[in-house]
C-alpha cells in the first residue's frame, strides 16, 4: 500500500520545510520536530536535515506501534513516556510537549501552507487509491470531488461488482457504489474490494487482528472489547445484540480515536455485505 504521508516526503520535501519554516516564523521562540516511523525514518531523514539546516527542527524516530502515531501518544513518545494516550483535555494546543502548547499537523497541512503562501494552493488535497484496481496510487485531486469522480478521474471504476472502504484504512467505513457521490471524509483512503471474490469475515478478521495488536491496553472499552469481537469472528458468531452493545460501547466511551472509530468498519460491513 502506498501512504500519502510517504508520497509527499519523497517528491516534495522541500515543500513540506518551506511550511514548517513558516509555521515557525509565525509562532515566536518555537521548536519543531519531524515525527517519521522507521522506515521513513530511514529513507527521508537526511534529507529532510540537510533541508532543515540550522532551523530549529528536530526529527524524530516514532517507536513501533500504531497507537504511537495518535496526537496525544506522540507527545508521550518524544518526552521519553509510555506511547499512549493522553486525557483529553488539555489539548495539545493548551498543553502539548513538556506543558507548553503544541500544534500537531501532518506533512500534507505544511506542504499545503507552503502552496498558500506562493499563491499555488487550487483546492486539492491527495488520496490513497488501492486494492481491486489497476491504478494504485497517491493522486492530488480537488478536495470538492465525490469517491465515484475521483475514482473516475483515476480510471479505477471496476467492471466488477464492488464496495469500497472510505476514509482512515482498517478503520474507514463500508460504502456500495451507490454511495459513493459524496466528498471523501478523514484521511482520505480509498480501498476497493471485488464483491465477488473477498470474503467479508476473512476481511474482518484481518481488521480485528489489527486492532488486537495495536491498541494500548489503556481502557477497558478498547481492551475487552476489541478481544471480544475477535472471539465472535473467529467463532463464526455474528451475534447482532452482542456485536451492537460492543459496537455502542467503543463509539461512545473509548478513550482515543482509535477505540472509537474501530467498530465503524465492521458496523457497516455487516450491515450492508452480510
Amino acid at each position: 500500500m502506498v501512504f500519502k504521508d510517504g508520497y509527499i516526503l519523497e517528491r516534495y520535501p522541500q515543500e513540506v520545510i518551506n511550511g514548517i519554516k513558516i509555521a515557525l516564523k509565525t509562532i515566536g521562540n518555537s521548536q519543531a520536530y519531524i515525527y517519521l516511523n522507521k522506515d521513513y525514518y530511514a529513507r527521508f531523514s537526511q534529507t529532510l536535515k540537510n533541508l532543515a539546516g540550522n532551523m530549529p527542527i528536530i526529527l524524530f524516530e516514532k517507536p513501533s506501534g500504531y497507537i504511537a502515531g495518535e496526537e496525544t501518544s506522540l507527545l508521550n513518545a518524544i518526552e521519553g513516556k509510555q506511547a499512549e494516550p493522553r486525557v483529553k483535555p488539555p489539548y495539545p494546543t493548551q498543553s502539548g510537549l513538556w506543558g507548553k502548547p503544541t500544534l500537531v499537523n501532518n506533512v500534507e497541512t505544511f506542504y499545503c501552507v507552503s502552496k498558500i503562501v506562493k499563491d499555488e494552493y487550487q483546492g486539492q488535497r491527495f488520496y490513497s487509491i488501492e486494492g481491486d484496481i489497476k491504478n494504485k496510487g497517491v493522486v492530488e485531486l480537488f478536495e470538492t470531488d465525490t469517491i465515484k469522480q475521483t475514482l473516475k478521474k483515476t480510471n479505477n471504476i471496476p467492471p466488477f461488482p464492488y464496495f469500497a472502504q472510505i476514509g482512515g484504512g482498517a478503520c474507514g467505513e463500508i460504502l456500495l457504489p451507490e454511495e459513493l457521490d459524496q466528498p471523501i471524509k478523514g484521511a482520505g483512503s480509498i480501498i476497493i474490494f471485488n464483491k465477488e471474490t473477498t470474503n467479508v469475515l476473512d476481511l474482518m478478521k484481518n481488521w480485528v487482528d489489527f486492532y488486537v495488536s495495536q491498541n494500548c491496553d489503556k481502557c477497558a472499552p478498547c481492551r475487552e472489547g476489541l478481544f471480544r469481537i475477535k472471539e465472535l469472528l473467529y467463532q463464526n458468531n455474528l451475534d447482532q445484540k452482542i456485536l451492537n452493545d460492543i459496537f455502542d460501547a467503543l463509539q461512545k466511551t473509548a478513550f482515543c480515536p482509535l477505540g472509537r472509530l474501530a467498530a465503524a468498519p465492521f458496523k457497516t460491513a455487516i450491515a450492508k455485505l452480510l
